[in-house]
């Protein structure tokens, strides 16, 4: 099975989220629940291991780790690492380029 199905739902439901939790109208436990709820899915997830990462895959990977690495003060008011995120939910959205500073890989 694709992996790409997958990326596509949660990438916008990340959006969302992280979207949401800047704005104030969502907590970061509630950021924090989406993290762990999608590793779980992950885990029953059937897919080719050999699939090559898309861009899109890396830069939903690489957000999804940096929403659970970073304290949620930081996640709102550090100016830097807030405009990084923003980058590439724009590029999740299909608004920017590829942020080259992705790393994310699967877990």
């Amino acid at each position: 099975m694709s992996i790409t199905p997958f990326i596509e739902e949660k990438s916008r439901q990340l959006c969302c989220y992280l979207q949401a939790f800047w704005n104030g109208a969502l907590d970061y436990r509630e950021l924090n629940y989406f993290f762990w709820d999608t590793l779980e899915e992950w885990s029953l997830y059937r897919c080719e291991d050999s699939e090559p990462y898309s861009h899109r895959e890396r830069v939903f990977w690489h957000l999804l780790h940096q929403i659970h690495y970073w304290r949620d003060d930081q996640l709102l008011h550090d100016t830097i690492l807030r405009d990084e995120l923003k980058q590439c939910v724009r590029f999740l959205q299909g608004g920017a380029v590829f942020p080259f500073d992705c790393i994310g890989i699967r877990p």
